[in-house]
């Protein structure tokens, strides 16, 4: 895959959804997710600010997934 998205932060929280993560506590305006098997992360919801390439190859890894495998989930 070339460049990565930049997605919004509520498109990131739906793949984690459609993942089978939950959202399990918030902290100012980092929502944490968690998934059955104990994996979890966090996106951060900064009002108008997307999630950066960086940042979503790092929720990715988080998650036990490729960019690519994560991004399938849209």
């Amino acid at each position: 895959m070339g460049q990565l998205p930049v997605l919004k932060p509520g498109e990131v929280a739906a793949i984690l959804l459609a993942l089978g993560f939950r959202e399990v506590r918030q902290r100012g305006s980092h929502k944490q997710f968690r998934n059955d098997r104990g994996q979890n992360t966090t996106v951060p919801f900064h009002k108008g600010r997307d999630i950066s390439p960086v940042l979503l190859r790092q929720i990715a890894k988080d998650v036990g997934l490729t960019v690519e495998e994560f991004l399938a989930h849209r």
